[in-house]
């Protein structure tokens, strides 16, 4: 069978190119999501066979995913243009081994968290579109790992952030549009500065695909406001991701939704945020990166400790979350300005605990679900007993707990030594302090999360509650993820490493986007 193929007209010329069958993985994932979150539209009426649609769906996006990331792991990256425009002029979407880790691994989250919701999200919620707006939500999140184009970038933000704003209303509590409102105004904020800076990049540029900028940039350092790029990027990206001091909208606005919903948000959308500063930084803008490098390094370590502190001083579990959330972006802050003043321990060291973060997030929302269902509420003032009710919970939860502080056997344990270590090879001590200080708080803070809600014993008599399948099942797979990348962690850090090689030296990147060379 003769492969499919792609035409542009270039200066002029017709030019033909193979399109290889496999290059068609690239853009599967988003059109997968996109299509079928349109079929669960038309099935508003039907919020049963919506969701037994869904869960099947969302498995097949792991799959392909997972495939995806097979073929990005043996063969180096792949792009994929659309229509008959190459690149530079086209969109392209073009898939290296971060953007893939960073994929599958969402799609591993969705999975569990749409399982999940077929306890926690009742018909009322999916005739509102719960599962269609996960999966548009999916289509926004895995697009933006997957373009090689900074302005579709942009637009993958803006399709993840108007299925969040629908996610996060579900149920229409006032406490909800309150939240709704704060993560609306700052991530509209943040979205403005980044198609600010994406209009200052394409007047000095002339082209928005991100291999393109690359080669490019070296030509330009003397005359284009890179430093300002860099910098407005650094403050939207750092936005999204909720980095301190701009950080303030996440514990107001987390804990407002359905649990699932604040699982997948806490496990997803934070970490658009720092893929995105990684890419850019990284990748496009290095000398620009290593400029800022201090700048980060004080962002990070301030971010670590307030995001501790915070922990340590919530009584509410799911606000308690979202500082941890917080807490774990500084510790990806400090693996970028590590990349910045020398070596790849940092960025690998980033790379391995976002995909940790986005696994573990997830699992400890739907933990704080499985709390308030057995203790009834989610204040510790009021909680006790859990460990009498269930043992096997508890377990699991403490499973959660050590590995969000980053002790050992688990997969928190390694991301943070990598980072220390490579804070102290390059004379950080101060950096390596604070990553060490802000686990120490947070082991604080889950201890006296532990005592409270579990050792503690109950106020009253607590009904014994089973585990139901619809809530054990994702939150087991993933706590099972969590140990396994603690106790066999060298598969996972050799795919940060070759990914963290990848974004330093993009040569393979340029060359899967123009195979012949750059074009003029």
């Amino acid at each position: 069978m003769a492969a499919p193929t792609s035409t542009v007209d270039l200066s002029a010329a017709l030019i033909t190119v193979p399109v290889p069958i496999g290059h068609w993985l690239a853009i599967l994932p988003v059109a997968h999501c996109i299509t079928l979150g349109a079929v669960l539209l038309m099935l508003r009426g039907y919020p049963r066979l919506q969701a037994w649609l869904a869960i099947p769906g969302l498995a097949a996006l792991a799959l392909i995913d997972a495939a995806l990331l097979a073929k990005v792991a043996a063969d180096g990256p792949l792009t994929m243009v659309m229509g008959r425009w190459l690149p530079p002029f086209g969109i392209a979407f073009t898939v290296d081994l971060f953007g893939a880790l960073m994929a599958f691994t969402a799609a591993l989250a969705a999975l569990a968290g749409g399982i999940y919701a077929l306890a926690d999200i009742g018909e009322s919620g999916r005739r509102y579109g719960f599962f269609p707006l996960l999966m548009l939500l999916m289509a926004g999140v895995t697009g933006a790992f997957l373009t090689g184009d900074i302005f579709n970038l942009y637009v993958w933000f803006e399709v993840l952030l108007i299925s969040s704003f629908g996610l996060i209303i579900l149920g229409s509590e006032r406490e909800q549009i309150d939240g709704a409102l704060k993560y609306a105004v700052l991530n509209l904020i943040a979205t403005t500065l980044f198609l600010v800076g994406v209009g200052i990049l394409y007047a000095a540029f002339g082209t928005l695909n991100m291999a393109d900028i690359a080669a490019k940039a070296g030509d330009l350092r003397g005359t284009a406001p890179l430093m300002t790029l860099a910098s407005l990027f650094l403050l939207a990206f750092g936005m999204k991701a909720a980095a301190f001091p701009v950080n303030f909208w996440l514990p107001a606005s987390y804990h407002t939704p359905r649990i699932v919903v604040s699982a997948l948000f806490a496990g997803l959308l934070t970490k658009v945020g720092i893929y995105a500063l990684i890419r850019v930084m990284v990748m496009l803008l290095p000398v620009e990166r290593q400029e800022l490098s201090p700048v980060i390094a004080l962002v990070a370590a301030a971010t670590i400790v307030v995001g501790a502190l915070g922990a340590l001083a919530e009584n509410d579990i799911r606000r308690l979350f979202g500082y941890v959330v917080i807490s774990g972006i500084g510790n990806m802050l400090a693996g970028v300005a590590l990349g910045g003043l020398g070596g790849l321990g940092g960025i690998s060291g980033a790379v391995f605990y976002a995909l940790h973060s986005m696994v573990l997030m997830t699992a400890l929302y739907l933990a704080a679900g499985e709390i308030a269902r057995r203790g009834g509420g989610f204040s510790l003032s009021a909680l006790g007993g859990l460990y009498r009710q269930s043992g096997g919970f508890t377990a699991l939860s403490l499973v959660l707990f050590l590995a969000a502080c980053g002790l050992p056997p688990f997969s928190g344990f390694w991301p943070k030594v990598i980072l220390v270590k490579a804070s102290l090879d390059l004379g950080a001590w101060w950096l390596a302090a604070s990553i060490l200080l802000g686990g120490f708080l947070t082991t604080i803070a889950f201890g006296r999360l532990f005592l409270l809600a579990y050792w503690r014993p109950a106020a009253i008599a607590l009904t014994p509650s089973g585990p139901r399948w619809r809530t054990g099942l994702p939150l087991a797979a993933l706590t099972a993820l969590v140990i396994g990348f603690g106790i066999l962690p060298e598969q996972l850090l050799a795919l940060s490493q070759s990914a963290a090689a990848g974004l330093a030296d993009p040569q393979a990147y340029l060359h899967s986007v123009f195979p012949e060379g750059r074009a003029p």
